[in-house]
């Protein structure tokens, strides 16, 4: 790790704040990238999304904090668009989540 600065805390937050609500309007509308896929690839999921708002200050509750991200209920968008992990998702999972230490 480098001690200069990140140029992504120099970005104005009105800018961030853009970026994060395309973000997860872009999450809303491809309800195919389900959360396990991302968590494979990425490391990170719609879930993780409400959990990095509460740890920023939003005062809702998990529940309150993932309806938001995910744009209804839980138990709707799950009902709906989570189908059910595969082991090898969960498998790819486990190993992103592990390459995760230090974020």
């Amino acid at each position: 790790m480098t001690d200069r600065p990140d140029p992504l805390d120099a970005l104005p937050d009105a800018v961030a704040a853009a970026a994060f609500r395309r973000l997860v309007r872009h999450l809303r509308h491809r309800h195919d990238a389900e959360n396990i896929e991302l968590m494979g690839l990425a490391g990170f999921c719609r879930n993780c999304l409400a959990d990095w708002i509460r740890d920023a200050g939003y005062e809702g509750d998990k529940t309150d904090a993932r309806e938001l991200i995910h744009g209804m209920p839980m138990s709707e968008w799950k009902a709906n668009f989570q189908g059910e992990a595969t082991p090898e998702q969960i498998a790819r999972m486990e190993a992103s989540l592990a390459r995760n230490q230090g974020t």
